[in-house]
């Protein structure tokens, strides 16, 4: 996760007093090692959705799914991850809202310390689920949307869909719950792009995060639907200029970027040409932020208690929360793939291996490399920027 807000204009957000209090002095000079460093952990708490997404990681369906962990196992998962000191939970799905108890058991997570977050589709978020969202200390909920109301509601497979989760932001925001935007980069939706930005003036949305497409799930059947690498810059370009905009008129608004850390890289060659001034403490963020953190600063529990490297990675599991705790599954690297993201430089191969921002950008996603090429250490194809750029 990118902030751009803070690094495009050199200001504290709120994500700041999350990580290290708001005060960017206090970032260290190094990244916390794999050891030192405890991961965000994703619950895919259901299969279960009410929607049909093109995009979807998990391939979820409005039905039953067998096997999925009770509310007493969750809570030992909670229990677990909390001794580990595990800073924030993200319940997701499927569809969070669709399980009875996941209310019980965020209230149960924050109870224990931990930052609880949701990530929805949005649509089943009445005001009295709003309220008690906000009565149980939920920190955010991300809600998805994936261009404007044609194009949200063919990509989601229900038409209305579009209005149910501007409903579901608009019941957060009335009960005082600090709600956001997430929005998914594809072929389908790329012209959308300023008009879903727009949105974030229109509706006073506080935070949007866009997504760039990975191959997963029934993503994986969108590789030739992912944007260009022309296109991709071009999306960056219009970010920038929109965070810019926000800036300049004094709208509260904050901007981040997800699953392509090649952003970190463009965004400091336009700092290092337009401000200079500041582009050696970007850089020394973007080195402390480490990049791509799959294994290392995130990771997943899917909704039948396996664990994966982030909750793209449902095609391999490091074990199951029903035989070993998280924080002995997450710690142990005799696997070779957990191993080897914990420590993947030497690993790499291609132009990944050759970059001289490696270490801003840890060889983004390892999943979407192994996608298109079928190895897990080659090249992420989704990198756009030119030899030239990256040193090679």
């Amino acid at each position: 996760m990118l902030g751009i807000t803070k690094l495009l204009c050199g200001i504290t957000t709120p994500s700041d007093d999350l990580r290290y209090g708001g005060d960017s002095s206090r970032l260290p000079t190094e990244p916390l090692s794999p050891k030192e460093k405890r991961p965000i952990v994703v619950w895919n708490m259901t299969r279960r959705c009410n929607l049909r997404c093109i995009h979807c990681y998990s391939e979820s369906k409005d039905e039953d799914y067998i096997g999925e962990l009770t509310t007493e196992e969750g809570k030992g998962l909670i229990e677990d991850i909390s001794y580990f000191k595990v800073p924030t939970i993200l319940f997701s799905g499927g569809e969070p809202f669709m399980r009875k108890d996941l209310f019980e058991l965020a209230s149960f997570a924050i109870e224990k310390g931990i930052r609880g977050v949701i990530s929805t589709n949005g649509t089943l978020i009445t005001p009295p689920v709003a309220m008690k969202i906000r009565e149980i200390g939920i920190s955010y909920v991300g809600i998805s949307l994936d261009g404007l109301e044609g194009t949200n509601d063919r990509f989601r497979g229900k038409k209305g869909a579009f209005e149910e989760a501007l409903r579901g932001i608009r019941n957060c925001s009335d009960a005082g719950v600090k709600v956001g935007l997430r929005f998914t980069l594809n072929s389908y939706n790329y012209k959308d792009l300023p008009a879903v930005l727009d949105l974030l003036e229109k509706e006073d949305i506080p935070r949007c995060c866009v997504y760039h497409l990975v191959y997963s799930g029934r993503g994986s059947k969108l590789i030739k639907a992912d944007i260009s690498h022309e296109e991709t810059r071009h999306a960056l370009d219009i970010i920038f200029d929109k965070t810019g905009y926000f800036y300049s008129k004094g709208i509260t608004k904050e901007i981040l970027t997800v699953d392509n850390h090649a952003n970190g890289v463009y965004l400091y060659l336009k700092i290092k040409k337009e401000q200079p001034e500041r582009a050696e403490d970007v850089l020394r963020f973007l080195r402390w932020n480490g990049g791509a953190s799959s294994g290392i600063g995130i990771g997943n529990v899917d909704n039948l208690g396996y664990v994966h490297a982030d909750q793209f990675w449902r095609h391999y599991s490091f074990g199951n929360v029903r035989e070993r705790r998280f924080s002995e599954i997450w710690m142990d690297t005799s696997d070779p793939i957990m191993a080897g993201l914990k420590n993947r430089k030497g690993l790499l191969k291609g132009r990944c291996s050759r970059c001289k921002y490696l270490d801003i950008c840890n060889g983004n996603f390892r999943v979407r490399a192994e996608a298109v090429t079928g190895d897990v250490w080659e090249s992420d194809p989704a990198c756009y920027l030119t030899d030239e750029e990256i040193g090679i």
